[in-house]
């Protein structure tokens, strides 16, 4: 960016006045060392399966699974406006899609990666459809794919049609070989859709989205590709829950049409977003971890459960939309993850 110049003498302003004024940045001391932390954390985590013991190993699986689930759904609903009950098609997908290549004699994990590949290639030609859709018409037109797919999925007898199928396969690895391996690939693999997410809210298609969620007329008026950049984050979302997918079928080694397309994966989504705080980068992350301790206490419930976790979401949307990051962010000014831009003043570091 060229320095302005001083109206009256057409000279640089002095680097003091410039200061004084103002100086817009991305970074702080304490946004690029709680980042950096991050990625010790992965690294310490990494570590699990080698110190700890299989339980809290198959447990962290669960819970890095529900943060990869959460931060799509934030992705695509907290950026793009796009708000969807319908990605459990792409966790489901990405689950049977993990038997069927096994099926043919993939290896089990290159099946995995293979699943949520396959799954970004379903979501291109679904793009065409449902992103014709706006609002409440998006979100229904989304959970009658995600039923239509389950549907097909649930006839096919080589999948075991309604009643479910065993990912077999993994058999051949010991147990606890089969716990760790799972384990690493689904910290793999959030943590790449993760930083994909990051990077790319980071950029012009970031800018983009949050103008399309706002006003995607305006967005239109002023040369944002509208329909180019809820395609690529839609693909990108739907990759990311196939992955989820392909990690619960490895995680629980069995899969049914009723239960992997389930509604009730989108109500765990909107939950740990509304609750976390939508539109925040931490916040899914951090109703991931509700969720989970959650499931824990009460997952065994039944109806009940699931109508506690609806009337807690409808109370933060009404009483605290942004979510308890959201308010952490608008009580302290804190950004641990920045992907906007701040105002530094005279000389001292907003945080």
């Amino acid at each position: 960016m060229e320095p302005q110049t001083d109206t009256r003498t057409g000279a640089a302003p002095e680097p003091a006045a410039a200061l004084a004024a103002g100086q817009v940045s991305r970074w702080t001391r304490l946004s690029a060392g709680f980042t950096g932390g991050l990625g010790v954390v992965v690294l310490l985590l990494a570590l699990v399966p080698v110190a700890m013991g299989a339980t809290l190993v198959q447990d962290l699986t669960t819970l890095l699974i529900l943060v990869l689930m959460a931060t799509m759904w934030n992705a695509l609903a907290g950026y793009g406006g796009l708000v969807s009950v319908g990605l459990q098609a792409y966790i489901g997908l990405g689950a049977y899609a993990t038997v069927w290549f096994s099926l043919q004699g993939v290896d089990p994990y290159w099946g995995m990666v293979l699943a949520t590949l396959f799954c970004a290639v379903v979501a291109l030609p679904l793009s065409f459809l449902v992103l014709r859709f706006r609002g409440a018409q998006f979100a229904i037109g989304t959970w009658v794919v995600a039923e239509a797919i389950g549907i097909y999925v649930g006839l096919d007898n080589q999948l075991g049609a309604g009643t479910g199928i065993s990912l077999v396969q993994l058999d051949s690895y010991a147990t606890s070989t089969r716990e760790h391996i799972t384990y690493w690939l689904t910290l793999a693999l959030t943590t790449f859709f993760s930083v994909i997410v990051f990077m790319l809210l980071r950029g012009r298609l970031g800018a983009s989205l949050q103008a399309i969620r706002d006003d995607e007329q305006a967005a239109a008026s002023v040369g944002v590709r509208v329909v180019s950049a809820k395609r690529i984050l839609f693909i990108l979302a739907s990759a990311g829950c196939g992955a989820a997918g392909a990690m619960t079928a490895a995680n629980i080694l069995f899969v049914q049409p009723t239960a992997i397309f389930s509604v009730n994966y989108s109500a765990f989504m909107i939950f740990m977003v509304l609750v976390g705080g939508i539109g925040t980068f931490e916040g899914p992350i951090v109703g991931a971890v509700i969720l989970y301790f959650i499931q824990q206490q009460f997952g065994n419930d039944g109806t009940w459960y699931l109508i506690g976790l609806g009337a807690v979401a409808i109370l933060f949307a009404v009483f605290l939309p942004r979510g308890l990051w959201g308010l952490l962010e608008e009580r302290t000014g804190l950004r641990f993850m920045p992907l906007g831009y701040r105002v530094r003043r005279r000389a001292r570091e907003l945080r």
